[in-house]
C-alpha cells in the first residue's frame, strides 16, 4: 500500500513539473550598469596602514594569480588573490601612485566599491634596491640549499617575492 501512495505522489510530482513555467534567467548588468554610479569607492590597506579608504579613484591595476587587470567603475564583481608584484592606482587627475604588494586578496563589488587587502604594502619609492638584491641572492642560495620540504617552500616564496621586487624596480 505504500509503495502505490509512493507512486501516486511520485505521478502528481512529475505532472506537477510539466506544467510549471520555466524561468529563463537574464542578464541584468547591462541594465545596472546605466543606473550605477560612475564612481568606483576605493580602499587599500594592510594589517597596518591604510593607504586609501573609500576614495573615489579611475582605475586600479592588480597582480593577481591568474594574471593582471585593470579595474573601472561598474566592473563585473569579482574575488581574486593578489600575487607579488605592483599594484597601480590612477587617480581621477591623472596621477599614478604605485604599491609594491607580497601577497592578499582582491574583492570588487556590485556597486562598484574595491578593496585591496594586503599582507604588506610598499609605495615603490621607499624600495631600497641593494636590501632587494642581497635578499635575492640570499633567497636563491636557500633554493639550492634547502634539503626539507617546508624549507624548499619558504625559500621558493622568498625568491619569488624578492624577484617581483627587482621587477617592480624595473617599472
Amino acid at each position: 500500500m505504500s509503495l502505490l501512495r509512493s507512486f501516486s505522489r511520485l505521478s502528481r510530482v512529475a505532472s506537477h513539473a510539466r506544467t510549471a513555467t520555466v524561468v529563463q534567467p537574464t542578464r541584468r548588468y547591462a541594465e545596472e550598469a546605466a543606473a550605477a554610479p560612475s564612481a568606483m569607492a576605493f580602499t587599500f590597506a594592510t594589517p597596518t596602514q591604510m593607504f586609501y579608504k573609500e576614495a573615489d579613484v579611475k582605475q586600479v591595476d592588480v597582480p593577481s594569480t591568474t594574471g593582471n587587470f585593470g579595474i573601472l567603475p561598474q566592473h563585473v564583481p569579482v574575488l581574486s588573490v593578489i600575487r607579488p608584484g605592483v599594484v597601480t592606482v590612477y587617480e581621477n587627475d591623472g596621477a599614478q601612485n604605485k604599491y609594491f604588494v607580497s601577497s592578499g586578496t582582491i574583492s570588487v563589488n556590485a556597486d562598484s566599491s574595491v578593496q585591496v587587502l594586503a599582507e604588506e604594502a610598499v609605495p615603490i619609492d621607499q624600495l631600497d634596491k641593494d636590501a632587494i638584491e642581497q635578499g635575492l641572492s640570499k633567497a636563491q642560495q636557500d633554493v639550492q640549499s634547502a634539503t626539507e620540504e617546508i624549507a624548499k617552500a619558504e625559500a621558493g616564496i622568498s625568491l619569488e617575492v624578492h624577484e617581483a621586487l627587482m621587477k617592480a624596480l624595473d617599472k
